[in-house]
């Protein structure tokens, strides 16, 4: 892995800025949210692959060889329509994640239990307890500044992400190949779902979460060599590899379990349980068990100061309050840092109220998958606009045949964005959520609160904020 030493600002290479964009999407927790498809996960992979991933993959490359800068989403959607909005898009990119967090790292706790006791232990002080650790603990570690925290992240993602990828693929292979029972049938009928009922096709828009991310590794840009020819190298790449590893890996989940007994957040050890019982090879487990350990609290590192520089760069124009401009000797903005550590503990508080792990899982998941697709919404109708708006700009890659191309490119992801947002309004089917009012409440009043905190603090954001200013605290 090349990481450049010395004074050179421009740090990440294109293997780091790949392994960046991998840790930030292919999280193997999410097979077995996937697998809950059985055999039309293939037909559900290929539609989130065509409807959402390549138009997330076109327009980020378009828009971050355009505007190459740290700030990713807040630049573009700024420069389309204006400070208000970017701050916003920002801010739902950044504030999905407080929701999204505890949901990863409870993955983390079950996992563990599964390398101390050899089996999943369920119990809701003990998880919480993790997700906090562990969350406090890489939020300290991000203090230490840019380099450490990719060179983290990238040896994070191929050992614990990559690694037990592809080996849980060669278990599926190998059990086909032995002959060996399999959960689900192959058949067209059985790859082509049923779309009578929409609880059938919930899952869908946590597929939707699974492959977002494409854009945020644009808060890097000003840390990269040649960002016009690395940076939609490093998308494509990262994109592909992340499409393999979660159609493959969430199949063979599908062959042992079934699909009613496919737990969301321990689905994925029971899966490799099951597979190394059979070939012997059972010490194997906690050394599993760890590598994903690893892997997930990379992909957290990776999510944890993207957006938080991103939202930071913010401060440039006056929209953040002089209390989080405040950065450490490595540039990194601790103040920052520190409340969004803060707000996920808050948040992680629901695994300690909800009865059910999966449950709990699945809920906050929800609301990150609303709350991360309005941000699409902006950066999909900011690239349109932009190809009116600034047509000047100088793009090293750019969607064919303009403006039809971008049009084309941009309402499918809109459309498949909205279409996502809403349909995690419908429980899916077999989650006992207990009250129905409770999870529609939730999601609603969930999402209209950190959708308006952006829009009131722009609204009340004063000239001493910025930082020219006369006031401004640091001047004084």
């Amino acid at each position: 892995m090349e990481i450049e030493q010395g004074n050179n600002k421009r740090v990440i290479s294109l293997f780091v800025l790949t392994m960046l964009n991998v840790s930030i999407m292919a999280s193997l927790r999410n097979l077995p949210l996937v697998a809950e498809f059985g055999y039309s996960s293939i037909f559900f992979f290929f539609l989130a692959g065509l409807l959402f991933l390549i138009p997330c993959a076109l327009v980020s490359a378009e828009l971050a060889t355009g505007w190459p800068h740290s700030g990713g989403i807040y630049i573009w959607v700024r420069e389309a329509f204006g400070d208000r909005w970017g701050f916003f898009a920002i801010w739902m990119q950044w504030v999905h994640n407080v929701t999204w967090y505890p949901a990863i790292l409870s993955f983390v706790a079950t996992t563990l239990t599964y390398v101390i006791f050899g089996h999943e232990v369920v119990n809701r002080l003990y998880t919480f307890l993790v997700i906090i650790i562990c969350f406090w603990g890489m939020t300290l570690m991000n203090y230490l500044g840019i380099r450490v925290s990719t060179l983290f992240s990238t040896i994070g993602v191929i050992g614990g992400t990559i690694v037990p990828g592809i080996f849980i693929i060669y278990l599926g292979v190998q059990w086909l190949a032995t002959g060996q029972p399999a959960q689900i049938q192959f058949s067209w009928n059985a790859l082509v779902p049923e779309f009578n009922s929409l609880q059938n096709l919930v899952f869908l828009g946590g597929l939707f979460l699974a492959f977002a991310g494409l854009e945020v590794s644009a808060g890097y840009a000003g840390e990269v060599k040649e960002p016009q020819k690395n940076y939609p190298r490093s998308i494509i790449f990262g994109a592909l590899i992340t499409f393999l590893l979660f159609m493959l890996g969430s199949l063979a989940i599908a062959f042992v379990i079934p699909k009613s007994n496919i737990s969301l957040v321990a689905g994925l050890m029971e899966a490799f349980q099951i597979f190394l019982i059979r070939y012997n090879l059972t010490p194997l487990l906690p050394i599993l068990g760890i590598l994903l350990i690893i892997g997930a609290i990379a992909e957290v590192n990776s999510w944890i100061i993207g957006p938080v520089k991103a939202l930071f760069e913010t401060a440039e124009h006056g929209d953040l309050h002089p209390l989080f401009q405040r950065q450490n000797k490595h540039g990194m903005p601790t103040n920052l840092l520190l409340f969004q550590a803060i707000i996920v503990t808050l948040v992680a508080c629901v695994f300690l109220v909800m009865p059910d792990l999966s449950i709990s899982y699945w809920i906050l998941s929800a609301l990150s998958i609303q709350i991360y697709l309005a941000m699409y919404l902006f950066m999909f109708a900011a690239a349109i606009r932009l190809r009116y708006t600034h047509s000047h700009v100088e793009r090293a890659y750019s969607i064919p045949h303009p403006h039809k191309g971008m049009w084309v490119v941009a309402c499918v992801g809109i459309l498949a964005s909205l279409f996502a947002f809403l349909l995690v309004y419908v429980p899916p089917a077999g989650f006992e959520i207990g009250s129905l009012l409770f999870y529609e409440l939730f999601l609603i009043i969930g999402f209209v609160v950190m959708a308006a905190i952006p829009i009131i603090l722009h609204a009340f954001k004063k000239p001493e904020w910025d930082p020219t200013h006369e006031g401004h605290f640091t001047n004084k």
